[in-house]
């Protein structure tokens, strides 16, 4: 056996092994993930804080509700709570795996309440004698941290901080949340002041007070910021209102779970499959890299302590088609110079080299829209932006550089040198003749005029529809609530209008979808709603009920930040392609990209699909998508613009140039959609209906973004540099060709 032979073999084997190990590294993976409510089931809350006596929320004020509502969470021993301030005056809380979410509810809500008592427990003073919110961060004596408390009723503080003085045991101990029967400072006094105890404090009195007094003790800076944290939260009249919920049967949970899981499974199976009849060899590198890739992604996640979501899942599956992009944009240039001669090596050197920006700027598009997701959208979109952004980063160390050292550690064997069909799926009659893809010049700006006229088509009908029957909103867009109930009894429509009656709901509308009930009512549940209408079809049905709830409020944020992040995504975007290429480029790309987000619209408008938080995210998600098929086009065209003088440049020769770059990109712009399809599709098929609206927009933005990328954008731009033809034209140096030169030397030697 050849030396090229063994050292393939072994290396090989190597890589086999490497892969079984990332596969079993899966296992205690997810065992120590953790999921959403969405996924383990468990419910949401966003609470309105509003101050009682009508002064404004402060942050002061925001941060001892949240202290306080950290504490009643723990009461609860759940294992890893949500608890987000939004704005100056919401708190988002999530609990995932709560068994009783009644209690948890009611105890969530309630206002926290402190009391002044005794040693024996006795009642001595409530929060009615402190300023509201007046406890501050002071130094004692000898400088050291110490509480400082404002009182209001000083008369009554006087009396009691007098008679405590000549007690035998003559302390004052500071309670959040006293319960009687269950909290005793005998039991509790060697944890008072601690996360174990709702003892806050204990503070001896040697005299009466009738002024603001100071608490001293042995604190570090961070307990007495906490202590003043946790008093203000007893003392400040706030009251909590839900202006938005969501309840998940753990039930529902786990079946969305394990359907995702498999989609999910399927999906990256599919993709490897089809690389490996692509491109053999390479596409088996492409494979191991994949499996990497996720599993460093869900490691990632891990790490920064993430919860994982359905939106996270769903970023994650469009993430590897991102992903397996960078290789079939390397692939395609290695095979490029391949075709002209060049030997396996040095094709691979200089197509490694030619691919690197192309993937560089496609990715950093991408990273842009995902930023301005995270920013901008609501809590779900917020956990597909999170898992977008990881997986652009892990995408440009595993499936650019790592793929590219695996390439390398075989290109080197030379074994494949004359097996270039085993390697990258080049026939050997190809090789030193002309590209076999693009042999036969063809006129694609002609043929886009198809193209466009059928999106014109689609749009003006969906503007029909638009305007006739608008979009079916979603609760997050219409407010009101949703209650969805799966039961093994089929309910008819006429019975759950009567329900609906008994309850006394407005019904809007009635749905039956994957053997589940959908009912949307126009009214907005309070919490006691919320278990009333819970009990009512467990009790009547022995039914699995969630229920959604939106407010108004939550409404129109929800509308203005969809906007701002779309106008702002395709704004960055403009100036990204400006400066990285010309104006005509990003005028271009931003056509094509709301020709995407308006032919996502048209669909749902006509096929009266439910346009909810997570469609805005499928929009900017192509948004993100999208541009990495026209970066890769314009590169292309850019390539070739740049070789021609412009002196001599005709519309023809421009014309010819536009058509070329097409022809040559065409086939990786069909592989990559097809392989973000895949995963898309296994989703659609086999996924949670809760995403399935995510993916029918993922699946018509995929499309519109694919043609629109070959013949909008393209279309455009020829247009506009029709009319610039003979006039000077600035060349713009590309700012981070140093660092690519750094990189792709690094890789290749």
């Amino acid at each position: 056996m050849k030396k090229q032979t063994k050292q393939v073999i072994a290396r090989s084997i190597f890589l086999v092994v490497l892969t079984l190990f990332v596969c079993l590294g899966f296992v205690p993976l997810f065992q120590n993930l953790n999921f959403g409510l969405d996924l383990q089931g468990g419910f949401e809350v966003l609470y309105q804080v509003k101050s009682m006596d009508g002064s404004d929320m402060t942050q002061e004020k925001m941060t001892a509700t949240y202290k306080s509502m950290s504490k009643r969470i723990d009461l609860l021993g759940v294992s890893e709570p949500e608890i987000i301030l939004e704005g100056t005056d919401k708190i988002r809380v999530k609990l995932a795996g709560v068994t009783d979410q009644e209690t948890a509810r009611k105890q969530l809500s309630t206002v926290a309440s402190l009391s002044f008592r005794d040693t024996k427990d006795n009642l001595l003073m409530t929060s009615e004698v402190l300023r509201a919110g007046g406890a501050k961060l002071t130094t004692d004596n000898q400088g050291n941290p110490a509480v400082l408390l404002s009182v209001r009723d000083k008369d009554k503080f006087f009396e009691v901080t007098n008679k405590v003085k000549d007690y035998e045991n003559n302390a004052i101990v500071i309670w959040l949340d006293f319960e009687e029967g269950t909290d005793s400072y005998t039991i509790e006094q060697s944890v008072c002041g601690t996360e174990q105890s709702n003892c806050l404090s204990a503070a001896t009195v040697s005299q009466g007070f009738a002024s603001d007094v100071i608490i001293q003790g042995r604190f570090s800076q961070e307990e007495a910021q906490n202590l003043v944290d946790l008093i203000n939260s007893g003392s400040l009249p706030t009251k909590l209102t839900e202006i938005s919920s969501k309840t998940v049967g753990a039930s529902f949970g786990d079946a969305t779970l394990e359907k995702t899981f498999l989609a999910g499974v399927i999906g990256i199976i599919a993709i490897i499959l089809l690389l490996l009849f692509l491109y053999h060899f390479a596409g088996f590198l492409s494979g191991i890299s994949i499996l990497i890739y996720t599993f460093l992604v869900f490691l990632t996640f891990w790490v920064v302590g993430g919860v994982l979501t359905l939106p996270g899942i769903a970023a994650l599956v469009l993430g590897i088609g991102m992903a397996v992009d960078a290789n079939v944009i390397m692939y395609a240039r290695i095979k490029e110079e391949l075709y002209k001669g060049k030997s396996l090596e040095m094709a691979f050197k200089l197509g490694s080299k030619a691919s690197f920006k192309t993937i560089l700027d496609s990715n950093l598009t991408t990273l842009l829209v995902a930023i301005i997701m995270f920013v901008f959208g609501e809590s779900s979109v917020k956990g597909f932006a999170t898992m977008l952004i990881i997986t652009i980063a892990v995408t440009m160390f595993t499936m650019v550089y790592l793929t590219r050292v695996l390439v390398k550690f075989f290109v080197k064997t030379k074994f494949f040198n004359q097996r270039l069909n085993l390697f990258l799926h080049v026939k050997k009659e190809d090789k030193k003749s002309v590209n076999p893809t693009v042999k036969k010049q063809r006129d694609f700006l002609k043929v886009g005029r198809y193209f466009i006229a059928f999106s014109c088509i689609v749009l003006v009908l969906g503007g029909i529809f638009l305007g006739t029957k608008g979009l079916k909103l979603g609760i997050d867009y219409q407010a009101g609530s949703n209650i969805t109930i799966q039961t093994e009894k089929n309910l008819t429509k006429k019975e759950l209008q009567e329900d609906m009656k008994s309850l006394k709901l407005k019904t809007l509308q009635i749905e039956k979808q994957n053997g589940e009930d959908s009912i949307r009512v126009k009214n907005i549940l309070s919490r006691e709603k919320v278990e009333e209408v819970s009990h009512y079809f467990e009790e009547k049905y022995e039914a699995k009920v969630n229920i959604d709830v939106v407010s108004n409020i939550v409404k129109q944020e929800l509308v203005k930040n969809a906007i701002l992040a779309i106008l702002l995504s395709l704004l960055g975007i403009i100036i990204y392609v400006s400066l990285r290429f010309q104006f005509n480029y990003g005028v271009g790309a931003v056509v094509a990209l709301l020709h995407d987000a308006l032919m996502m619209v048209a669909v749902f408008a006509i096929t009266r699909f439910e346009v909810s938080v997570m469609f805005i995210a499928a929009v900017l998600a192509i948004i993100g998508y999208s541009i990495n098929n026209t970066i890769v086009m314009f590169d292309r065209i850019r390539e070739h613009r740049e070789k021609e003088e412009e002196k001599k440049l005709t519309e023809e020769k421009l014309r010819n140039l536009t058509n070329q770059a097409i022809q040559e990109t065409l086939l990786r712009t069909v592989y990559t959609s097809f392989t973000t399809l895949l995963p898309v599709l296994a989703l659609i098929l086999l996924g949670s209906s809760e995403i399935l609206g995510f993916n029918i927009a993922m699946l018509v933005g995929l499309i519109a973004g694919t043609y629109s990328s070959i013949f909008v954008a393209t279309m455009v731009w020829y247009k506009l540099e029709v009319k610039r033809i003979g006039k000077k034209r600035k060349r713009k140096k590309v700012y981070h060709d140093e660092m690519e030169e750094k990189i792709v030397v690094g890789i290749n030697d």
